[in-house]
Formats: C-alpha cells, sequence, structure tokens
C-alpha cells in the first residue's frame, strides 16, 4: 500500500488518495452551493404553486414538463457551440440573471405580482432545478472515472445535504429582516459561487494523466475543447441505445412515484392550513427534516452499500423503500406517516440512489454525458412528473383512496426493481468495455481492470463468451505494468 493511501485516518476512512482530496471537496463545495441556492426558494414555489389548488398545479407540472421539453433543443445548441466552462458559465449564469430579474419584479414592481406571475416562478423555478442540477452531475460523470464515481459520489451529495440544510436556515433567518425579495439575490448569489467551484473543478479534478502524474495542460487542453454534435443528437441516443433507455425509464418511474408522493403531500398539507405562510413554513420544516435524514443516511452507509452490493442492488433499494412506504401509508393514513413515508423516498433518493444513478453515466461517451443526460435528467424527468400527476388525479376522480393506489404502485414497482438490477449488470459490462486509458493513470487502472475481468467473467459464466470475449481486457493494470517492466530491462541488457 503506497504511503498516499495511508498517510492520515481521513484517507482510510473515506477511500481517498491525497491527490484525490482537493477535487473531492471542490466538488462537495459545488454542490453545496447549488443545493443551498435551490432551498432558499423550494418552500416558496409550493405555496405559491398551491394557491390555487391542485387542479391548478396538475396544470402547471404540465406547463413545466413542456417548458422543459422547449429548453432541451437550445440547452442542444448550447453544447455542440460552446466550451465546457463557457456551458457552465452559460448556464447558471442565465439562471442567476433570471433570479435578479424576478428580485426587480417583485421590489420595483409589486403590484404587477399577482396569479400569474406566481405561476410562472413555479414553472420556471422546476426548469432552474433540473437544468443547474443537471449540469453539475454531468460536470462530475466526465471528471471523475467510474471507480472513482462509486467512491466519492456519495461522498459529495453529503456537499448537496448540507447545502439542502443550510438554504431554509438561512432562508427562514432572512426573510423577516431583509424580506422574500432578497433571497433570490441570495440564491443568484450561491450560483455564481457554484460556478467559481466548477472552474476549480476543471483544473483540479483528474483528467488526462502522464506516466509520472496529471498532465495540467491536458487538462487545461480539455477544458477548452468544444463538447460537439448537434442539438438533437441525445433524443437519438436514448431511444437508439439500450442502456440509455433503461436508465430513462428508471428515471421516468422514479418521477411518477415521488409525484405521487409530492401530490399526497400537497393535499395533506393544504388540509391542515389555509394561509401561504403557514404553507410555507410547514413545507420548510418538512424539507429540513428529511435532510436531516439524507445527511444521516450519506454519513453512516451510502458508500459502504455502492461499494459492497454494487449499483443494481442500491438502484433497486429506492423502489423497495417507496413500496413499503405506501403500504404504511394505507394503513396509517395520518400526517406523520406522510412526513416519515417523503423522509425515508427522499432519503434513500438522494443520499443513496442518486451517486448510484449518476455513477451510470461514467460508462458513455463524453457527448453523451451532456446531451443524453439532459434529456434524461430534464425531459424525461418532467415526463415523469407529468404522467404521475395525471394519473394521481385520474386515479382520486375514480374514487381510488390510498389503498387504491398502493394497488397501483406495487407493480410499478416490482419492475422498477428489475429494472434496477439489469441496470446494474449493464454498468458493469460496459465497464468492462472501456479502453485501459479511460481511468487517470495510477489512480483507478487496476481497479477497473479488476471490474473489467469481473464483467468478463460474469458474461463467460452466463454463457455470452462468444459475444463478450473480445470486449475483454488482454491483460490487468498490473500485467501490463510487469511486461513494460521487462521490456525496459531488455532494452537495457542490450545497450550494455
Amino acid at each position: 500500500m503506497s504511503a498516499s493511501r495511508c498517510s492520515n485516518p481521513v484517507q482510510i476512512l473515506f477511500n481517498v488518495r491525497r491527490e484525490e482530496i482537493a477535487p473531492v471537496l471542490i466538488a462537495a463545495l459545488f454542490f453545496f452551493c447549488v443545493m443551498a441556492a435551490l432551498m432558499v426558494l423550494r418552500p416558496a414555489r409550493d405555496a405559491l404553486g398551491m394557491e390555487h389548488g391542485m387542479e391548478s398545479m396538475r396544470r402547471l407540472i404540465i406547463v413545466t414538463a413542456v417548458a422543459t421539453l422547449a429548453m432541451y433543443p437550445l440547452f442542444g445548441l448550447l453544447v455542440g457551440r460552446l466550451k465546457r466552462l463557457q456551458l457552465v458559465g452559460t448556464t447558471y449564469g442565465f439562471f442567476a440573471l433570471s433570479l435578479a430579474g424576478f428580485w426587480a419584479l417583485m421590489t420595483f414592481a409589486p403590484l404587477a405580482i399577482g396569479h400569474v406571475s406566481g405561476q410562472a416562478f413555479y414553472v420556471w423555478f422546476n426548469v432552474f432545478n433540473l437544468f443547474v442540477t443537471m449540469v453539475f452531475w454531468a460536470l462530475l460523470t466526465e471528471r471523475f472515472t467510474n471507480d472513482q464515481s462509486k467512491r466519492f459520489f456519495s461522498l459529495i451529495s453529503i456537499g448537496g445535504t448540507l447545502g439542502a440544510i443550510f438554504g431554509p436556515w438561512l432562508s427562514s433567518l432572512l426573510a423577516q429582516s431583509l424580506g422574500t425579495p432578497s433571497l433570490l439575490l441570495v440564491a443568484g448569489g450561491l450560483l455564481l459561487l457554484g460556478l467559481l467551484a466548477a472552474w476549480l473543478l476543471l483544473w483540479t479534478a483528474p483528467g488526462r494523466a502522464t506516466g509520472i502524474g496529471i498532465s495540467t495542460s491536458a487538462r487545461a487542453d480539455e477544458a477548452a475543447e468544444r463538447i460537439g454534435g448537434d442539438a438533437f443528437a441525445g433524443i437519438r441516443s436514448v431511444f437508439r441505445t439500450p442502456y440509455l433507455s433503461g436508465i430513462a425509464t428508471y428515471v421516468m418511474l422514479m418521477a411518477v412515484m415521488a409525484t405521487f408522493v409530492y401530490f399526497t403531500r400537497l393535499q395533506m398539507v393544504a388540509a391542515i392550513a389555509v394561509e401561504i405562510d403557514t404553507r410555507t413554513a410547514i413545507l420548510a420544516r418538512i424539507d429540513m427534516w428529511t435532510h436531516v435524514a439524507v445527511l444521516a443516511l450519506q454519513l453512516t452507509f451510502a458508500g459502504p452499500i455502492i461499494r459492497r452490493f454494487g449499483l443494481g442492488i442500491v438502484l433497486a433499494i429506492l423502489p423497495v423503500a417507496t413500496a413499503i412506504g405506501f403500504i404504511g401509508l394505507a394503513v396509517h393514513g395520518s400526517f406523520a406517516v406522510l412526513v416519515l413515508l417523503e423522509a425515508a423516498t427522499r432519503a434513500v433518493q438522494r443520499g443513496i440512489t442518486q451517486p448510484a444513478r449518476e455513477a451510470l453515466f461514467t460508462v458513455i461517451d463524453r457527448e453523451d454525458k451532456y446531451r443524453a443526460k439532459a434529456f434524461i435528467d430534464t425531459s424525461v424527468y418532467r415526463g415523469g412528473d407529468m404522467v404521475g400527476s395525471q394519473a394521481e388525479g385520474a386515479l382520486g376522480r375514480l374514487g381510488l383512496a390510498m389503498g387504491g393506489l398502493v394497488n397501483v404502485v406495487l407493480p410499478v414497482a416490482l419492475v422498477w426493481v428489475l429494472l434496477a438490477l439489469w441496470l446494474g449488470r449493464a454498468q458493469v459490462l460496459r465497464a468492462a468495455r472501456l479502453p485501459a486509458s479511460a481511468a487517470p493513470g495510477g489512480f483507478d487502472g487496476a481497479q477497473d481492470d479488476s471490474i473489467r475481468l469481473q464483467a468478463h467473467s460474469l458474461a463467460l459464466h452466463d454463457g455470452k463468451a462468444a459475444i463478450h470475449v473480445d470486449q475483454a481486457p488482454s491483460a490487468s493494470g498490473m500485467t501490463a505494468v510487469r511486461e513494460q517492466q521487462s521490456e525496459q530491462g531488455q532494452m537495457a541488457i542490450q545497450r550494455r
């Protein structure tokens, strides 16, 4: 074991090497800023959306899905024409300027704030929410390798959870003294801090490597490259590639189930509170305690579970937890049980499932990490919201209570579990086909080779040797090193 891996207890505890500490901390700070900006505004978003009833909320979700889909081609054009840092800066800068625009409207034209503007803010926030988090994770799936994603994404997610706890606390602290409009500027400032962290991450995260370490000039060249492709390339990739189609289906099912929980929560909150301020306070408290549960899960189980059981089992935990939660809500339909259900499902989703789901994207090519991922994380996700909201409304109109909703949830959860297991297996097989150069030199080569050999053995076990034998690595990382050393030794003898 190298000295860099055992030089201090922190490196041993978190399975991180000395040269990886700075990128991980910067990525965690980046996610902290993003989630804090979102959570400063989220309680007000939900309270504004509830002002005109559940049917109005369902219509707003349809409008949000359409707006998100309309934004995708524009984002696709930016991906093709801008360099990586320019893409991140343009995305975050646009939303920061939008926040400044809403602040100016609320400050200098308060009489213009009404029904339409409140709905516009609801739709805008939902689009903003998905795009800023999608760009963050797209950057991480490119800058960290497959092995690093399994070791670090849970750790980096802790930064986002701390931001999600800090955001509502900051909102409650500043709303009285500065006023609600000022919170928009606070959120914009946090986005700009996140942009600074993105710039630092591009210059410190592992990129291409030389034989003795990371090549800074190569990293600089990568940062200056355009991603390329046309505006609709990501959509075509999702529909043509079974692996990406599987991820899209998983995300769709996740969004549908989350929307079921979301509308159940809103209906219960609307029943116990009438005033918008009271609803905002209740929703903020639910958000805060939910993210406390997320943090506890991330600090204890998330990382070890992913490393021990693999992505398939980890991805299957969320549908199982969701099904169990709905059964509990059907048996005891109280507000306390609802809060427990939402806290549990969101804790699993953000603490365990999200790092594992993002790791699925580390084994696809660079263009799809921005284009196909953008389509899945925005348009497909909002499509799931739309399907879930309309299905929940239809079931309610048919007179199905929570017990009837469980009869719908359980079969969907079973399909969801099977899909999760398939995705975990497919990710391992795709990792086996990655070239050895996909891992930064000196960081993950041996471990990624081990993953590739395990995947090849799995394929042989299933009788698919004829298909996968050409995809297996010719030798492990250590064997390649020994062969290179042997060749160098023979050359030295010849020179003598």
